[in-house]
């Protein structure tokens, strides 16, 4: 759940922690203090009057220095921080029941000292269970931890991993290509866990700003913003769920390879529960594409070649990798991954959605099940489209815990092509073409057409500015307006072209006109307002009087929104693509049939927020 989501559940109170942190940050001058003092006007520096957009948006300008205070509180050995970040970015754990918590954590207890045993036997015993180059990047890193920990006795001080030890070890867990789960059981070998209390836990990760804890319903949540800087921290690269596409990609045999080079033990598993034992160890994404999938001796030139091939064959993306590096490759494989997750667009509508998974659980019953265990739920009933995506699953992720005979029977069931990618396949068949576009309204508004293929929409860049109009229009409908063709078909001239008229009775119009941009920030004010006062003047002398005229762009520059400011001429009010749609989502649910147009006419760039607080009454 989005950061924004999580502040607008709980009170003032179960805030508190969180801003505090976020404060202290600000007061060390950040790096972007700039940009936040900009959100935070000079009347509003108290965080805990700034609202919860505003508070989103300042977070995510602090994710380095709220990564580094986070970091600080390893030191603390027997703060079991990276266990317990290793529950919670898992897909699915961004919202927990506080005894499902301690029950995922009792459970990471006790698989822990299951397993240090069995890799203290494998280093200890002279039987060649592992490879004899294995058990000595063992050895060596155990060696460096125990030093690092037990040097402090014999220096008559508390013993503790240091801040510039960790760092090293790190290094050196990376150069000898040890996965998470190997690093994390060495290190549990010489510092033994010992299980806290789950209420102690809680108050400690609340107190370091990584959860919220809602006591009303006894739910801690963990904001998506806040998971992608602990994934950073604990050096995962990608979410569990973008693993397995990857790996699902690959052949069984470089599967195979994988685990033979981290000693997984792989024995009557199938193609499936291999990849979950995979992503369970923790591999390194890099450390995979790099070496693992690879036989020793493979030339670098073939590793590119794989690569590629991987990105155009295997995960059928058809925008060029960049990167001349093997290691350029792979970052902008992580990036590209990176903004999907980013990305609030779920590839299909949230209608088609919500049929995908009502038709998936009458040819598949058992899905409900996987799901809540794939993804570790604790609810029962999950097959709810808003539920899933609260808990940051999208229709893609589901479909790609389903096996390749799940899929052909659910397409032979659907009467859905067989030929090609079958992922694709019922991805396609579940848009809503409406509301899918609605949903990419800001996208259009920036002619991304790379963002507008990723979300299954095929459009020529040449028709973006009719789309964006027509969308508009669409909206506006929505919003209970008279969006009246005919009338602007009489207003308007072979040389002006009004975008769209709302008719609101008595002879009064708001005229609105529409751009797209394809650089950040629309900043041609001098032309616009000339284009907008001809239509306002074309209104006037065919005896209407135009109360507002609207401008909506996907974003507007501060030097545009300062030259709109000082026109008095047009009576111009600007309003972003994100803007309309969030008026949009919240018009939905309130009482109204017509969006108030006074709403509309009082601030020079709209803000949403003081919109939905209105209607909302």
């Amino acid at each position: 759940m989005k950061l924004e989501k999580i502040l607008d559940r709980i009170n003032s109170f179960e805030k508190n922690a969180f801003l505090k942190i976020i404060d202290n940050i600000i007061s060390n001058n950040p790096k972007n203090i700039k940009e936040i003092d900009k959100i935070l006007s000079d009347n509003i520096k108290d965080l805990k009057s700034v609202d919860n957009i505003n508070i989103s948006k300042v977070f995510n300008l602090l994710t380095d220095e709220f990564s580094e205070s986070v970091k600080a509180e390893f030191v603390n050995t027997s703060s079991q921080l990276d266990i317990l970040i290793d529950i919670i970015i898992r897909d699915g754990n961004g919202i927990l029941k506080q005894d499902w918590f301690a029950r995922l954590y009792e459970r990471e207890i006790a698989d822990i000292e299951k397993k240090t045993l069995a890799i203290k036997k494998k280093i200890e015993t002279d039987k060649l269970e592992i490879d004899i180059q294995r058990k000595r990047d063992y050895n060596i890193y155990k060696a460096c931890v125990n030093t690092a920990y037990f040097n402090d006795k014999e220096n008559n001080r508390e013993e503790k991993i240091t801040d510039d030890e960790l760092s090293i070890l790190l290094t050196l867990s990376h150069q000898l290509d040890l996965s998470q789960e190997e690093v994390k059981l060495i290190n549990y070998l010489i510092i033994p866990p010992e299980k806290h209390d789950i209420n102690y836990i809680i108050t400690y990760l609340r107190n370091i700003g990584v959860l919220f804890h809602l006591k009303k319903n006894g739910r801690v949540y963990i904001a998506n913003e806040v998971v992608r800087v602990l994934r950073k921290i604990r050096k995962k690269e990608l979410a569990d769920k973008f693993y397995r596409r990857v790996l699902k990609s690959l052949k069984e045999s470089q599967i195979n390879l994988v685990c033979r080079k981290h000693n997984i033990d792989v024995k009557g598993l199938d193609f499936e529960l291999k990849i979950k034992q995979i992503i369970k160890e923790g591999i390194s994404f890099t450390t995979l594409l790099k070496n693992s999938v690879h036989k020793d001796g493979t030339k670098l030139t073939d590793k590119k070649k794989f690569i590629n091939e991987l990105w155009q064959k295997g995960l059928k993306i058809s925008l060029p990798l960049k990167g001349t590096t093997i290691e350029d490759k792979i970052i902008n494989i992580i990036n590209y991954f990176e903004d999907i997750e980013k990305d609030e667009k779920v590839g299909i509508s949230n209608d088609g959605y919500e049929k995908l998974l009502v038709e998936l659980q009458e040819v598949l019953p058992m899905l409900n099940n996987q799901i809540r265990q794939e993804f570790e739920i604790q609810d029962k009933n999950v097959m709810q489209g808003q539920y899933l995506l609260d808990y940051n699953i999208k229709p893609r992720d589901i479909l790609d815990i389903l096996s390749i005979e799940d899929l052909k029977k659910f397409c032979q069931e659907k009467e859905i092509k067989l030929r090609g990618d079958l992922v694709l396949n019922i991805m396609d068949k579940y848009k809503d073409a409406e509301n899918l576009y609605l949903e990419n309204f800001e996208n259009i508004g920036f002619r991304d057409l790379a963002a507008l293929k990723e979300n299954g929409i095929s459009i020529k860049e040449s028709e973006l500015g009719l789309k964006f109009e027509d969308i508009t229009k669409k909206i506006f409908i929505r919003l209970g307006f008279n969006v009246d063709e005919k009338l602007k078909r009489t207003l308007n001239t072979a040389k002006n072209k009004i975008d769209l008229v709302l008719n609101l009775g008595n002879n009064d119009l708001i005229i609105i006109e529409c751009k797209t941009v394809k650089e950040s920030g629309y900043n041609k004010f001098s032309s616009v307002s000339r284009q907008i006062k001809s239509y306002v003047d074309l209104a006037k002398g065919s005896g209407f009087n135009v109360v507002k005229s609207l401008l909506i762009a996907p974003e507007f520059s501060d030097d545009f929104v300062k030259d709109c400011g000082m026109e008095f001429e047009i009576d111009l009010s600007l309003i972003t693509a994100s803007s309309l749609i969030k008026i949009l989502d919240g018009f939905k649910s309130s009482k109204h049939n017509q969006l108030p147009y006074q709403l509309l006419l009082k601030d020079m760039l709209i803000k949403e927020d003081r919109i939905l607080k209105a209607i909302s009454k």
